[in-house]
């Protein structure tokens, strides 16, 4: 992607007025302009404001559990690469050969002992330090006196692993990041605590799934966060947990949103049943709750399992979904006698999503048109949307 927004202003791409419009009172707002679901050029700006200076997620620790595991990803056109070093830390670096820039990784794999250049064999160790520059004075010649392998490492990345979840932090400009996630982990709190957290075991079995959707990744985020579509998007969930049985979150300062319910069953079948987290407040054992945490993962709380829901940025109008199931403990996330229980919640969830795909297209389908000026809220139904439209126009200006 050309960064052509420094030559073309942020105004020349959209209507500066509308995008500070975003953040008047809900009464009297409209929601981000169209430009913001359309235009490539808009989409270059806000891969530098948004997914460049925040904390955001491009992927889970699961993915890479061994020592040497690395797996390249790719972040708007910017090459990045996940190592498990052999300390089984998770690092993150740019996926590109200190020499000549070649990409070093093209796809997952597990590493024996270095990270190798294809182009011409230099090789780093998988904290990124440069080892090995084979001929770089000569034939048969591996090092030389006029070069200095330390100026040479790997650029590594800003990161930071929270329940499983990668968040890195590509332009180093952000707050740190318990700094950034304290208000989440103070309204978590009275359900778990640090201790709770370190129990959650990804399921091997019914843990996972993708899903590619025709549309901008903002209005998966503007959908997770809303339960006002329940009652003609998810009829059937409808009848078990309704909207009067949900209640708005936003995470104040302005770094999360969601909905939350009072209304959670958990899954059964015969007498099994998933393991619980063990602080969960008594008064509070049948809330759930479903926070899009800014700019791109939505997370889904329940005292018997936990779910990772996070967006890959294609295009403009393209958007992966990863879909990571954590239960309590290795019995529930992979024990034989819970696996068909594992089975139909992994199924349920993905019942969801899937109903999901028509309202987030079908916006995006929407925002063609011409005449549309970014839409309203509902003062009362909206709130956490238009508390992520804001926090999108006010990191853009």
């Amino acid at each position: 992607m050309e960064k052509n927004h420094k030559i073309r202003s942020l105004s020349d791409i959209l209507d500066i007025k509308k995008l500070m419009n975003v953040d008047k009172p809900i009464e009297t707002a409209n929601g981000l302009p169209n430009q913001c679901y359309t235009s490539e050029e808009y989409l270059e700006y806000e891969r530098d404001k948004i997914f460049c200076d925040k904390w955001t997620v491009i992927g889970v620790g699961n993915s890479i559990p061994n020592p040497g595991d690395a797996k390249p990803c790719n972040l708007l056109g910017i090459p990045l690469m996940i190592v498990r070093d052999k300390d089984l830390k998770i690092r993150v670096f740019h996926n590109v050969c200190s020499h000549r820039g070649f990409k070093l990784l093209d796809k997952p794999c597990t590493l024996k002992n270095v990270i190798r250049c294809p182009y011409h064999s230099w090789s780093y160790d998988f904290k990124g330090n440069l080892l090995a520059t084979p001929h770089i004075g000569g034939l048969n010649n591996h090092n030389s006196d006029k070069f200095d392998k330390n100026q040479s490492n790997l650029k590594e990345v800003r990161s930071k692993i929270w329940m499983d979840i990668i968040f890195v932090n590509i332009n180093a400009n952000e707050i740190e990041f318990e700094d950034y996630i304290k208000p989440l982990e103070d309204r978590w709190s009275k359900f778990i605590n640090h201790d709770d957290q370190k129990l959650l075991v990804h399921s091997n079995d019914y843990g996972s799934f993708d899903l590619e959707v025709k549309c901008n990744w903002k209005f998966a985020i503007e959908n997770y966060c809303e339960s006002y579509h329940l009652p003609t998007i998810h009829p059937e969930l409808n009848k078990v947990s309704n909207i009067n049985d949900h209640y708005h979150i936003q995470g104040l300062p302005n770094r999360f949103a969601g909905q939350g319910s009072e209304k959670y069953e958990k899954p059964v079948k015969g007498n099994n049943k998933f393991d619980t987290f063990k602080n969960w407040e008594k008064k509070s054992f049948k809330n759930s709750e479903y926070i899009a945490l800014f700019p791109n993962v939505m997370i889904g709380l329940h005292i018997d399992h936990f779910y990772v829901f996070w967006l890959e940025p294609i295009g403009i109008n393209k958007t992966k979904e990863h879909m990571q199931m954590y239960y309590i403990g290795e019995k529930s996330a992979n024990g034989e006698e819970l696996k068909d229980l594992r089975k139909e919640n992994a199924r349920f969830w993905k019942d969801v999503m899937l109903e999901d795909i028509s309202a987030i297209e079908g916006m995006q389908e929407g925002r063609g048109s011409p005449t549309y000026n970014g839409g309203n809220f509902s003062p009362v139904m909206d709130q956490p949307t238009h508390q992520f439209h804001k926090w999108v126009a006010n990191s853009l200006i």
